[in-house]
């Protein structure tokens, strides 16, 4: 496997600003020169998760999740090793260079692709040849050229078409098994997942098919909607169905719909609305409201009027809120009892369903109205109730017009900033400002942080004679940065990744360090003036030790002399 080069990931993340690509899908709040927030890859109160844009990584003091701008992506978007550095060079207007993007394809990866697009394939091939799935669409009133745009399929009834066609080996079949596209009895017994169903390809972001979502054709069928199990490829919780054709339909997204079935987004897109998505059988969540914003600035939640779709829209609500910074709106639209898009947009059209949205409810309307509920605010209490009610969720928003404007009509209501914190909340982390570090472990944490540091040194390395726990490693830091000039702490740690020095540089990077550049560059240079005078002391002691057993030639000698020395004129 071709390695792509360190200097081009250096130059990569050199470029890249880790905070912006966090922040695009973690909401972040600056705390001295570092962001933080609660961990994205656990569960946690507190916000233990610090990004650093001087060190160009993150680290989160309660998992130990750390890393650069690549393993953030690959851990939070699941992306490959090649496509998250895919996805950072696009963003700096850099190139892979192509013979590495070919070589470093990960052909098990690959090969999974590919069995999901042929899947696909076999479909939309069915689809052309069961008069019963036409006779569907065409009830439906779907278009030819919408069935083509979102490759729309049909599985066919019996347990074994798909697997009959496409599982002709044993490799095949595991690619497929692991597609998800195979369900197997408690006899082991394998067999098609989906059946008589209407299939739509869920695809990612470059329009791959990872999997696939099956609706019904007759109604006495159950459930109605069968979607894919969660694969290496696909993790419904992370996925928007439709959001690849409204990319490719719109040059520019202005707005996304967010809806609840397959139906209701093609039906939209038949009547010109092509900005429409849906969540994959689960609620909105977090990661569905980041990358809902990352693509458009107005997001509209369209649901159903009653307690079910009320109850769906307060749960996308509390996933956007922590994300709804300056530049982003939220709104909520709910349709009459037994509407749905589908039927909205066939009787009203595209101009009718557009006044719909035109008058949806805008998120801080729909907040407030609902946290007042059963509340009485001409009472004390009640004042009190609402604020208690308000305050976490108003303090998971950050700074801007949005959190300025919704915390003073809670003030109207309530008399109460409820922004207001009893204490400055604290990242944790390791206290160094009493530890004890010895001079080499000080030095190894300064060149972490600071890899520029290092090339204050001049070779000869003198040090790198020290017969001490760690000069290997620094020796080898201080080498790398004169290999690489241009290093970040970030990249550096990439470097060691796969190292079993990686955990410890890893916490030294993530020390907090007092002081200002000035003052830790000359605590760099004294502690390596040091390790050199240590130097010339381990030599002394180790020609008294000769002399002392058994005599020293000439050459030594006068090298005694002139250690000798050197340690009176210090």
């Amino acid at each position: 496997m071709a390695r792509i080069p360190d200097a081009f990931i250096d130059d990569l993340l050199a470029r890249t600003d880790i905070v912006e690509v966090v922040q695009a899908r973690v909401p972040l709040k600056r705390q001295g020169k570092e962001y933080a927030s609660r961990c994205p890859f656990h569960d946690e109160r507190s916000a233990s998760f610090t990004v650093s844009p001087t060190k160009q990584f993150y680290h989160c003091f309660g998992c130990g999740a750390h890393g650069t701008a690549i393993s953030f992506l690959m851990n939070y978007d699941r992306l490959e090793f090649l496509d998250a550095v895919d996805e950072l060079a696009k963003r700096v207007g850099m190139e892979i260079p192509r013979d590495t993007q070919q070589r470093n394809a990960n052909p098990e990866t690959r090969d999974l692709y590919g069995a999901m697009e042929a899947a696909s394939s076999f479909f939309r091939g069915q689809l052309a040849n069961s008069g019963k799935a036409r006779a569907y669409i065409e009830k439906r009133g779907i278009a030819a050229e919408i069935v083509e745009r979102y490759a729309i399929g049909y599985a066919p009834d019996g347990f074994s078409a798909l697997r009959d066609t496409l599982g002709t080996d044993p490799r095949r079949m595991q690619l497929l098994e692991r597609g998800g596209l195979f369900s197997k009895n408690d006899k082991g017994h394998v067999y098609d997942k989906f059946r008589d169903r209407l299939m739509f390809p869920i695809h990612d972001r470059r329009g791959r098919t990872i999997a696939f979502g099956g609706r019904v054709i007759d109604p006495e069928d159950s459930p109605k909607y069968l979607n894919s199990p969660e694969t290496a490829l696909f993790h419904k919780g992370r996925e928007l169905y439709g959001l690849w054709q409204a990319k490719q339909a719109n040059a520019k997204l202005d707005r996304l719909i967010v809806v609840e079935g397959y139906m209701d987004v093609v039906a939209l897109a038949q009547y010109g609305v092509s900005q429409a998505v849906a969540t994959l059988g689960t609620a909105t969540t977090p990661d569905h409201a980041e990358l809902l914003f990352r693509n458009a600035p107005d997001v509209y939640f369209c649901f159903d009027g009653d307690r079910a779709g009320r109850s769906a829209a307060w749960k996308a609500l509390e996933s956007v809120l922590p994300r709804m910074k300056d530049g982003r709106q939220a709104f909520f639209l709910f349709l009459p009892d037994g509407e749905d898009p589908d039927s909205i947009v066939r009787q009203e059209g595209m101009d009718g369903f557009d006044a719909r949205l035109r008058d949806a409810t805008p998120l801080s309307e729909f907040y407030l109205t609902e946290q007042v509920k059963g509340i009485s605010l001409t009472s004390f209490s009640g004042k009190a109730a609402l604020a208690d009610r308000c305050r976490s969720h108003v303090r998971s928003i950050p700074d801007g017009g949005f959190l300025d404007a919704i915390a003073s009509r809670i003030i109207e209501l309530t008399g109460v900033d409820v922004r207001v914190q009893d204490a400055p909340a604290q990242v944790k982390g390791p206290d160094t400002s009493s530890a004890k570090r010895s001079i080499v472990r000080t030095a190894i944490t300064l060149v972490t942080q600071n890899p520029s540091l290092a090339s204050e040194l001049q070779p000869p390395y003198r040090f790198a004679a020290l017969r001490q726990p760690g000069i290997e490693l620094l020796s080898e830091l201080v080498l790398l940065v004169r290999e690489r000039p241009e290093i970040s702490t970030g990249a550096l740690l990439e470097h060691f990744a796969e190292r079993d020095e990686a955990g410890s540089l890893q916490k030294l990077a993530a020390l907090n360090l007092p002081g200002e550049e000035d003052a830790l560059r000359a605590e760099f240079l004294d502690a390596m003036a040091q390790l050199d005078r240590q130097v010339l002391q381990q030599r002394l002691d180790e020609l008294q030790r000769q002399q002392r057993d058994g005599g020293l030639n000439d050459a030594d000698k006068q090298e005694l002399r002139e250690l000798l020395q050197a340690r009176l004129a210090r």
